[in-house]
């Protein structure tokens, strides 16, 4: 016990004085004066030291003592700066192997430093030293070393990184977190800060309010184009309606009783709000999105290796950068000799690489914020500035040059919206373009910049020998604001569409935007346009030929057949001419059988297609092609269509319907919608309770359709956008859908239209509300 008395260490209240170091006599002290230990640090100094050995500490809690006793208000900060260098000197290296180690978890990973530095109060000291300048009365405010600054944010994310649990407890302090965002007011501290901010709110349970942030407006606008793009990163996660992680939530039916919960806008919502108020704000993300990166100026080199050093937390940054040095140094060897090798060594060009990627990373995380507000609810508002401020010319002067300026290999999944991604800084930039590109062009007449003026003509001439109106969005287009050069920006895309290998998922993707293109009122000049460039051929060979098997790339393909060939007999003659063997045909029809959630849309197209050519009997051309074309021949067999209508409803229940699934219910409607139009309903509905009886399970299917029209009332009836995309696509109006519906829902089970007639009595199951389970 000798080493435990008599040393001189630090009492509570901070003073030094020379007191007892025995452990128990500190207890019994802090009864009697009410001051109970509020920090491991107030232990005796001699006890941490003793157990400082066995437990190897490090000599953490003995700086953190020394941390506690140089920090007090009012005192010369620099010695408390040098014993933090000490301690973030072991931290950081903590935190660099965490970065490096194959990415382990926290869980997997053991790591003693940060957990010591925690466990005795290390972490709530530096918010204390951060927010010190907060909390004095005196009207100048202390000002604190911007080194200093630095080093404690940094121990801080160090600490949230390699330590589970103490980015919760950071963000569990609202106080903290809006005085962080005061920090980035200064350039010196504000990479640190930004990166600390960015983890704290990604676990944070409660949506920080952007409204909430001391001169947000003000702060924005100090900001450079560089701090910016750091910044928007920050944005991504306050304005991103958090992913709830749990499938069943993701059902129609979880969501239809959310929003009845919530009826007031979302806290994203309001964000997105508040970001849109901030002047000059959308402009200059758009200025950001696309520059070219001979414009990104305002670093030099040493800065942009600090900022750089925020972005490492993922390795493939630093492996596509290296990749891109040792490519450029490759195709110099084969174009260069070597003396002008030896005046341009890789350290050289290493910068240049360097600030393409760096470039690429800003451009994502800027793309990544404008897609959300995109599809936010000012949506309009949104569109209107992006084409105001030239995003899409801007875009596609970089397209080439930098989108897609060389093949990058992508055969990983297909990521969600709000999916976290470990994607090299490339593939994410091209896959956040084409989100934009999908979410700009759907259901908005805004889509026509994506054309350069010569295309845009060339519409207006399909029209004209077509002998149809222009469309209304394509007369009005302002021509200032499209595309320059010799192609638009959708011309482009098609191009590197049709070079992209068949299972790569930048083809889902890809086929995702063109369909975009191509959605809503159905535009014969369109569909032209595209057919004239082979679109529907390169489908049809993706489908058919090329051997893709990724179900994602192939539903992405049949939504986009879909669009091309709905009602345009000229896109079935081609169907015809390039399907032209049974063995071909059969492959089409497998490809479409073996997943009918995937394929379900194209199966829309064709039924209501053919409806539509059968009433135009007086048109030579659309006979011939009803008479030769082997998809139109098939669907026109009634009992195709009943095994389509059948498996359709089969696959799907009230508790299992998604946004994703829930064209098969709109699919079979349109099905009986048409047999309806021509008094056939009654031979379906009959048809499907045989097929019931033939199958042994007598009602089931009826019954679960009938649950199915019965929610399919309560979701669309209060949806104006859902039910305007309904007629839209089927060119059926939306007054027939619920009047079919509600025909099909009759409790008169005399009527020959309505499902409870063809349930024998014992199996009748309708009374149940599933609808509120």
């Amino acid at each position: 016990m000798a080493t435990l008395l008599g040393s001189e260490s630090p009492c509570i209240g901070g003073k030094r004085r020379h007191c007892s170091s025995n452990i128990v006599t500190k207890i019994t002290a802090s009864k009697i004066t009410g001051q109970s230990f509020s920090r491991g640090t107030q232990l005796p100094g001699g006890l941490l030291q003793e157990r400082d050995k066995r437990a190897k500490w490090h000599g953490i809690p003995t700086l953190l003592q020394r941390l506690y006793e140089s920090s007090h208000p009012n005192s010369d900060l620099s010695h408390a700066h040098s014993f933090l260098k000490v301690l973030s000197s072991q931290l950081s290296m903590e935190a660099m192997s965490f970065v490096t180690e194959d990415r382990k978890t926290a869980q997997e990973s053991t790591f003693p430093n940060t957990y010591t530095f925690d466990l005795f109060g290390g972490v709530d000291l530096l918010v204390e030293i951060l927010m010190r300048p907060t909390l004095t009365m005196q009207k100048k405010k202390p000002n604190m070393n911007d080194d200093l600054v630095k080093d404690c944010l940094s121990v801080l994310y160090n600490c949230c990184i390699c330590t589970e649990g103490v980015t919760k407890s950071l963000a569990a302090r609202d106080d903290f977190v809006l005085f962080l965002f005061t920090l980035m007011t200064n350039k010196k501290t504000f990479l640190q800060t930004a990166t600390l901010i960015e983890d704290i709110l990604g676990v944070k349970k409660e949506m920080i309010q952007l409204e909430g942030i001391p001169n947000l407006s003000g702060l924005v606008q100090s900001f450079d184009q560089q701090q910016l793009a750091n910044f928007c990163r920050i944005l991504s996660v306050t304005i991103s309606e958090p992913d709830v992680g749990n499938d069943d939530k993701h059902t129609l039916l979880a969501k239809n009783a959310q929003q009845k919960r919530n009826a007031s806008p979302s806290r994203a919502e309001v964000n997105q709000v508040t970001l849109l108020n901030i002047p000059g704000f959308i402009e200059r993300l758009c200025k950001l999105a696309t520059r070219k990166v001979s414009e990104a100026t305002g670093a030099n080199f040493l800065q942009e290796l600090e900022d750089w050093y925020t972005w490492l937390d993922n390795a493939l940054v630093l492996d596509a950068l290296m990749q891109m040095a040792t490519e450029e140094a490759e195709q110099s060897t084969e174009s260069s000799d070597e003396s002008s090798l030896a005046t341009s060594p890789l350290r050289h060009r290493l910068p240049q690489s360097m600030k393409i990627v760096h470039e690429i990373m800003y451009k994502v995380e800027v793309l990544y914020v404008l897609c959300v507000l995109l599809m936010g609810r000012q949506r309009n508002q949104v569109h209107k500035m992006l084409a105001e401020f030239r995003l899409i010319p801007g875009l596609n002067n970089l397209f080439d040059k930098l989108i897609w300026r060389k093949y990058t290999a992508s055969n990983h999944v297909v990521h969600g919206q709000n999916e976290n991604c470990d994607c090299s800084p490339e593939i994410s930039f091209k896959i956040q373009f084409l989100r934009l590109l999908q979410s700009f062009s759907d259901h908005h007449e805004n889509k026509y910049l994506l054309l350069n003026s010569q295309e845009l003509n060339e519409l207006s001439a399909i029209s004209m020998k077509a002998n149809i109106p222009e469309v209304e969005a394509l007369v009005n287009t302002d021509r200032s604001l499209v595309c320059d050069g010799k192609k638009g920006l959708l011309t482009r895309l098609l191009t590197v569409m049709k070079r992209e290998p068949p299972d790569s998922s930048f083809r889902f993707w890809q086929a995702r935007a063109v369909e975009s293109f191509l959605r809503g009122a159905t535009s014969y000049a369109d569909q032209m346009f595209l057919l004239k460039r082979g679109l529907l051929e390169h489908i049809l060979f993706c489908i058919i030929d090329s051997g893709c098997t990724s179900r994602d790339v192939l539903q992405s393909y049949f939504d986009l057949l879909g669009e091309l060939m709905k009602f345009n007999i000229d896109a079935f003659k081609r169907f015809n001419k390039y399907v032209n063997t049974p063995e071909k045909f059969q492959t089409f029809l497998t490809q479409i059988n073996s997943s009918l959630v995937d394929s379900n849309m194209l199966v829309r197209c064709i039924v209501l297609s053919l409806d539509r050519f059968e009433s135009q009997t007086e048109d030579v051309k659309v006979v011939e092609v009803l008479s030769e074309c082997c998809l139109l021949s098939y669907m026109a067999r009634v009992e195709n269509r009943l095994s389509f209508l059948f498996r359709l409803i089969n696959i799907i229940n009230v508790q299992t319907l998604t946004q994703e699934n829930v064209s098969c219910l709109n699919t079979s409607l349109v099905i009986l919608m048409l047999a309806r139009r021509k008094a056939k309903l009654p031979f379906y509905l009959n048809a499907l309770r045989e097929k019931e009886y033939a199958e042994k399970y007598p009602g089931c299917l009826l019954n679960n359709f009938h649950n199915l029209l019965r929610f399919w009332q309560r979701h669309y009836l209060n949806k104006d956008k859902d039910s305007t995309c309904l007629e839209n696509s089927s060119c059926i109006p939306f007054s027939y859908w619920k009047e079919t519906v509600s025909v099909l829902l009759g409790s008169d089970r005399t009527s020959l239209c309505a499902i409870a007639s063809y349930i024998d009595e014992p199996f009748m199951d309708l009374d149940r509300d599933l609808l509120e389970d």
